[in-house]
């Protein structure tokens, strides 16, 4: 099978070659736009496999890009669309996921996190689900680990939940044991790719 295309539209310089760099070393063809404009234009042009896309840039954000390739018809709308900003509020992700995107990562990027998001919308887009995973959790140590990988601390997570802090980290712990990993960040990455949790 030939390597899957993903198309970068960040005009932050040093963070698009970030993104290139190690998404080759995951093994995908990257492609790089400067701008929304450019973006556009590529993926109408070469039909990439993912677009990750900053939201804030000049000339054309990202919620705007995102809506004229939805209004390019069906080919286009069933693109995967993940987008990376430094807007952690959530009514930002909130306007993204109306418009269809299908992942919201905030920066600075958690790239074990960025790599099992794309791996698991790859393998939905091309009909790969694999079997179900045989890793369980129960319903809040789902709902902190999504939390987690959305960057927030164990007392954010706690005000957000209304639990205590103590309560979250127990889950945290629970989770990374059933998991069989080490850290927070392996665990939100595993949970992802066995698709317990969605990124």
């Amino acid at each position: 099978m030939s390597l899957s295309r993903i198309l970068c539209i960040e005009d932050d310089e040093e963070t698009a070659s970030l993104l290139v760099e190690a998404l080759n070393e995951l093994g995908y063809t990257v492609n790089h736009a400067p701008d929304g404009e450019q973006g556009l234009a590529t993926i109408l042009s070469t039909r990439p496999d993912l677009v990750i896309c900053d939201v804030r840039m000049p000339r054309m954000g990202g919620f705007e890009v995102l809506e004229k390739v939805a209004a390019a018809g069906p080919d286009f709308a069933e693109i995967p669309f993940v987008f990376l900003t430094a807007l952690g509020d959530r009514d930002s992700e909130l306007v993204g996921r109306k418009l269809g995107a299908d992942d919201y990562l905030t920066k600075p990027i958690d790239f074990e996190i960025l790599g099992a998001v794309i791996e698991n919308r790859l393998r939905r887009r091309h009909g790969r689900l694999g079997p179900e995973s045989d890793i369980h959790l129960t319903d809040r140590e789902r709902e902190v680990l999504t939390w987690v990988g959305r960057g927030k601390t164990s007392s954010e997570i706690a005000i957000i939940l209304g639990i205590r802090e103590r309560t979250v980290n127990f889950h945290c712990d629970q989770a990374m044991k059933r998991l069989d990993v080490i850290n927070r960040t392996q665990a939100v990455a595993k949970a992802i790719a066995h698709r317990l949790i969605t990124g």
